[in-house]
Order: C-alpha cells, then sequence, then structure tokens
C-alpha cells in the first residue's frame, strides 16, 4: 500500500507520543500523557496560574553581566548547548532595541533604550503561530495556564514552527547536542540532533513550587505570576508603570511586557 506524507506524519506523531510519555524528566518534572495538556507530575508546592506572564524590568539591566547572569542560569538548567560556529541553540538571548520592537522604533528615542540591549524569549502566545502549523501536536498550548509546550519527543524537525514563530524564538539541533553541554543537569532531559526548542516557562520548576530559572537569577528585575490576578505583582506593576511587548499588532497575545 502507497504510504502518503500525511500518513507518515500521522504515524510519526503516534510514536513520538509513545514515547515521550514515557520519558523522564526528574523527580518533579515527569511529563504526563493528558491528552496534550502538557501536564508535570506535581507537588503540592506546585504555583498555579490561570494566565503566567513574565514582565521584565529593563531600567534594572544596565551591565552586561545582569543579562548574562539570567542567560546562564536558563541555559545551565535546561542542558542548552553551546556549539561552536554558526550554529547558535538558545531559551533566552539578548539583542538592540530596533530588533526586538520594530514596531516601537524611532531615532527620537532616548539613548538609553535604542542603543541598549533587552532580554528576549518565547512569548508564550495567546494565539501562537507556531502551534497551529506544528504536525504532530509537539508544541502545543497548556490552556489551563497559557504556557506553550514544546514536547521534544513528538518533533520530527519539519521546522514549521521556526517558520511560523515571528520572533525567532525557536532553535534547531542540527547536530548531537550533548557534547557542548558543559555540565548536564540530570534534572532536565537533554535534546537529540533533528528536533526543535525554546524556552517554556519552566513547568517543570512551577510544578515544583519554584518560579522559573531566569526569575530567580534576576533578584527581582524579572516579575512573574498570574495575569487574571488583579492582586498579583505582574497586575500591579502593568498599573503602575509604561510596558511594551514584542509584535504585539501581530494579534499573537504575547506573555511577555517590558518596563521601558
Amino acid at each position: 500500500m502507497k504510504k502518503t506524507r500525511r500518513d507518515f506524519l500521522k504515524i510519526a506523531g503516534l510514536s513520538a507520543f509513545a514515547l515521550g510519555s514515557a520519558a523522564a524528566m526528574g523527580p518533579a518534572g515527569a511529563l504526563a500523557a493528558s491528552g496534550g495538556e502538557g501536564r508535570y507530575i506535581t507537588s503540592p508546592k506546585e504555583l498555579k496560574s490561570k494566565r503566567w506572564v513574565m514582565v521584565i524590568d529593563t531600567r534594572r539591566f544596565t551591565a552586561p553581566q545582569d543579562f548574562q547572569t539570567v542567560i546562564d542560569a536558563c541555559h545551565s538548567e535546561h542542558n542548552v548547548p553551546s556549539i561552536p560556529g554558526d550554529q547558535e541553540i538558545k531559551w533566552i538571548w539578548t539583542d538592540t532595541f530596533p530588533h526586538a520592537f520594530p514596531d516601537e522604533a524611532h531615532q527620537y528615542l532616548p539613548d538609553r533604550v535604542i542603543n541598549g540591549n533587552f532580554l528576549l524569549l518565547c512569548n508564550q502566545c495567546e494565539n501562537p503561530p507556531c502551534v497551529r502549523v506544528c504536525p504532530t501536536g509537539a508544541t502545543f498550548r497548556n490552556e489551563a495556564n497559557g504556557i506553550v509546550v514544546m514536547d521534544p519527543h513528538r518533533c520530527i524537525g519539519c521546522r514549521f514552527c521556526m517558520a511560523g514563530c515571528p520572533y525567532g524564538s525557536r532553535s534547531f539541533n542540527f547536530q548531537d547536542p550533548q557534547p557542548h553541554i558543559k555540565n548536564i543537569n540530570p534534572a532536565y532531559p537533554a535534546r537529540t540532533r533533528g528536533v526543535v526548542e525554546k524556552c517554556t516557562f519552566c513547568p517543570e520548576r512551577l510544578a515544583a513550587g519554584k518560579l522559573p530559572a531566569c526569575v530567580e537569577a534576576s533578584k527581582g528585575a524579572i516579575l512573574f505570576g498570574d495575569l487574571n490576578d488583579p492582586n498579583s505583582s505582574v497586575r500591579k506593576a502593568l498599573a503602575s508603570n509604561l510596558t511594551i511587548q514584542r509584535k504585539a499588532s501581530l494579534g499573537t497575545g504575547p506573555s511577555v511586557y517590558y518596563i521601558i
């Protein structure tokens, strides 16, 4: 019987899901097979929210080390490799204001803004285009808390999600990343060649009652909380500061806000 590409993708997706359901992700971070909802094995200390969002206070990032501390915390926690050459695997990184916020940039902005660097990461969109184009369900949105989950065990490496993401938030492993990880964290799975990866808002840490690694390392410069809770730290910060989002005009509904 002749197999079509659609048949292949269905079979690959089901096979990857079966493998992914059995994959261990640490004592409090195992991804459970729960109908694509991205649930993790939790503890009584689990942090819960109806819509997790992040607020980055750009005024508190004044030196290169301020950025690097946050980047190192994320990348070491999640076994993000540092590969020499042109292949860059990144979960969180920096870029200039005109590149990060093209809709907001103009020549009369203060020097601190127009010439400064800004932390960038997956925007955990309310309407994520990456989810719509993924053929296997490897990337999906957890409707319970708004996190866009990336399950590498379902990924077939088609890179449709990379083409669909308007933020450049996804990286592809063209080669085996594990030899390029200095100190492997055994509590989080390292990826393999041929899969996509990105920031996930640390659901495995939330399940264990911890804040995301970048938030913890920022020492208050990054806030994390429930957008639907008017008493949360993020809602208070949004109400009392001028904030912007990346490419909000696209209608993706970014979950990352920047205090300028």
